[in-house]
């Protein structure tokens, strides 16, 4: 069985005090509930020991001249125990190809981190009918060889509906990790595609959580706004947790 996880992305959002939200999360026995603040917080997210505590990015390098960036070593040294890769507004505003995103992710298992290996579509690839033929190239570009459910999970987010309100239909989102399930069995077979929790994002907010945690192959959700307060990221975390 593979363990549910509810992840939140705070991006670029939150100061010292913010590190409160953290204490009023809940955390059932039954899932894994993961935050990802930004990197000045991180180790003292990490000495809460009530939640996971993960980078939202690292450098494919674990040393050298870069200036302004942080290791997979430096994240695991703050406490992190997972490291996001390959965000949309990564891909974006930094131009990094599936090549780096998947450089990173080595160094990210190199570290002892799980890598949160992200990929989506863009509304014009969706409306255009692209969708599973941009899926079917960001995992194979961005997935290292190597993946296992320990040291990854696969966070399907299509592009257009991260912050937008906007929800793909149930049936899309099952197509979607279907899709994604099938291409892991496929490369690295039955036991180990069947072990990597593939998550969704995409304004998931409690009022809509639980339908889409009920759809096929979703087994979790990468969330941004709605994890910078605790009341909101709860209402998800109960949903997950009753599934």
């Amino acid at each position: 069985m593979r363990r549910k996880l509810a992840a939140g992305n705070w991006k670029m959002n939150g100061t010292r005090p913010a590190l409160a939200e953290l204490s009023k999360l809940q955390t059932p026995e039954n899932i894994d509930v993961l935050i990802c603040p930004p990197a000045t917080l991180v180790a003292q997210a990490a000495e809460t020991q009530t939640v996971a505590i993960g980078g939202q990015d690292c450098h494919a390098a674990q040393s050298g001249a870069h200036t302004g960036d942080i290791s997979a070593d430096m994240l695991a040294d703050a406490g992190a125990s997972y490291v996001i890769t390959g965000h949309s507004e990564r891909r974006t505003d930094h131009g990094e190809s599936d090549s780096t995103i998947a450089a990173k992710s080595t160094a990210a298992w190199d570290s002892g981190l799980v890598a949160v290996i992200c990929i989506g579509e863009t509304l014009a690839e969706r409306e255009s009918g692209k969708t599973l033929e941009v899926i079917a190239t960001q995992l194979a570009g961005s997935v290292p060889d190597g993946a296992t459910g320990e040291n990854t999970v696969i966070a399907y987010e299509p592009v257009w509906a991260i912050g937008t309100g906007l929800v793909p239909e149930l049936v899309q989102i099952a197509e979607v990790h279907d899709f994604i399930r099938s291409e892991l069995t496929a490369r690295f077979g039955a036991d180990i595609a069947g072990a990597i929790r593939l998550l969704y994002g995409g304004s998931v907010k409690p009022s809509n959580a639980s339908e889409i945690f009920a759809t096929s192959n979703v087994d979790g959700a990468l969330v941004g706004g709605a994890s910078l307060k605790a009341d909101d990221f709860n209402g998800i975390i109960e949903a997950l947790a009753k599934v």
